[in-house]
């Protein structure tokens, strides 16, 4: 048989992580507070920009036609799979008093909880994925042996866990962002982080091994035998270990308590004789524009390295204000999405929560589920009954009893804290007469979950309640 060599054509799209796309995401992650800081940075550092007087949607200036100019396209994409970046960002809790409603607690723990109530876990997996989230240490590593969790598991009535079952289930939460957590130990950490990239990063292959095989000669800063063993020059070896150190050996430690500070909203809901309306909240962002007197300097035909320095510039300022439009635009789309789907919530209140999940969501508004995951984090709407991250409004489903009707957590915890707050002050209802009650009412839960979710809202058993009483 002979082999012959031939050339094959194929034309395809691919998208491609450019600066200004990277910069685009991430400023969809930030929180208004954070993003006001980064805008205040760039007003620093660019004097192409500006800050007009007035706060309010961002707003592009029109310059005048630069054949030099890199073309910036109508609508600047921002959606993308979680795995095109891997630079997880975190925010710093800064201050804003404009509206004075306490921050909600933005824990490491409390994500990855939510990101395993919006995907599809059995209930049994939900457990175990309960359970190694618990075993995480506050910088996202799972520091309990599995055999230790496994037989953890097991006097909580588990029958049959395998090893084997407790690692797909690892496997699978190792998915979660921040990129990089249940990691069990450095090494692992980082091949979970250099996994996510493309494979045609430059010298991913290198530094996979790197990490795999001679992280302790790298902490030993032994150059000459990485080279050797790695069979690279100097230079492609900085680029090598550069690209490891762009990774984040501690991904939990961005999450933590943002105590006494306050949340500014993003969105804002009311209502009129027309029915419900959301936009943007005029008061969270201050407008940019370009600075026209700076604009009016530049030549086309111009090379000096003061003209081309303005030109530059002037670029960074179109892209920033376009990133920024783009940000806008992506929350109005999905805030619109959720509040066309709670509106029972608006009117009625935490009992009319409807289920819903990231997923329903992404295919809604035509996005990937993790770019909705980072709109909805840190990102705040003002309605008539207060403020609320939008992952308030996303919970996992419960079948009523008939299998037809379906209600959401947070409408059961609702409809939980009412019961008992109605129940007789001398004889409090116990978890197992809330469940039949439940049932009453088209909701058939464990007795188990009925504890949980008392749990969760601080309520103490009824015995306990019959002592404080």
């Amino acid at each position: 048989m002979v082999m012959k060599a031939s050339l094959q054509l194929r034309i395809g799209t691919q998208l491609t992580m450019t600066p200004q796309l990277q910069q685009a995401i991430a400023l969809l992650q930030l929180s208004t507070l954070d993003l006001r800081q980064e805008i205040q940075q760039a007003l620093d550092a660019n004097p192409m920009l500006e800050q007009e007087d007035e706060f309010g949607e961002q707003a592009t200036v029109e310059t005048p036609d630069e054949e030099w100019s890199e073309s910036i396209p109508e609508e600047l994409s921002v959606d993308s799979d979680w795995s095109d970046t891997y630079q997880d960002m975190g925010s710093s809790g800064s201050e804003g008093p404009d509206f004075e409603r306490q921050a909600a607690e933005q824990s490491l723990h409390g994500h990855l909880l939510w990101q395993l109530a919006m995907t599809d876990f059995t209930a049994r997996e939900q457990l175990i994925a309960e359970s190694l989230i618990d075993a995480l240490d506050a910088n996202g590593y799972l520091t309990q042996p599995l055999n230790d969790i496994r037989d953890g598991l097991r006097a909580q009535s588990i029958e049959g866990l395998s090893q084997r079952e407790l690692e797909t289930t690892l496997m699978r939460l190792q998915q979660f962002e921040p990129t990089g957590v249940f990691a069990r130990d450095l090494r692992e950490c980082l091949m979970l982080q250099l996994a996510t990239l493309p494979d045609d990063t430059p010298l991913l292959v290198p530094a996979r091994r790197l990490v795999r095989q001679f992280l302790e000669a790298l902490g030993k800063n032994d150059m000459r035998l990485l080279k050797r063993r790695l069979s690279l020059d100097d230079e492609q070896l900085d680029d090598v270990i550069g690209l490891i150190r762009s990774l984040d050996p501690r991904p939990g430690s961005a999450y933590g308590v943002t105590d006494d500070s306050y949340i500014t909203p993003d969105l804002v809901v009311r209502h009129d004789h027309e029915g419900w309306h959301l936009e943007l909240n005029p008061e969270a962002l201050p407008r940019l524009r370009i600075q026209p007197d700076y604009a009016s300097l530049i030549k086309r035909a111009d090379k000096s390295q003061d003209n081309q320095f303005l030109k530059e510039h002037l670029q960074e300022a179109r892209w920033l204000i376009k990133s920024l439009s783009s940000r806008n635009d992506t929350l109005l789309r999905v805030g619109r999405e959720i509040i066309t789907r709670q509106i029972g919530f608006l009117e009625h209140g935490e009992e009319a929560m409807k289920p819903l999940i990231l997923a329903d969501i992404a295919e809604a508004v035509e996005m990937h589920e993790s770019t909705i995951s980072r709109v909805t984090t840190q990102k705040y709407i003002h309605t008539p009954r207060g403020v609320f991250e939008l992952k308030y409004f996303f919970s996992s489903q419960i079948s009523g009893q008939d299998g037809a009707d379906s209600h959401s957590s947070t409408a059961i915890r609702a409809r939980l804290k009412k019961l008992i707050q109605d129940e007789p002050p001398g004889k409090p209802l116990s978890d197992s007469r809330l469940v039949t009650l439940l049932g009453d009412g088209g909701i058939t839960v464990a007795r188990r979950t009925v504890a949980k979710y008392r749990e969760s809202l601080g309520i103490p058993s009824s015995s306990e309640r019959r002592r404080l009483r």
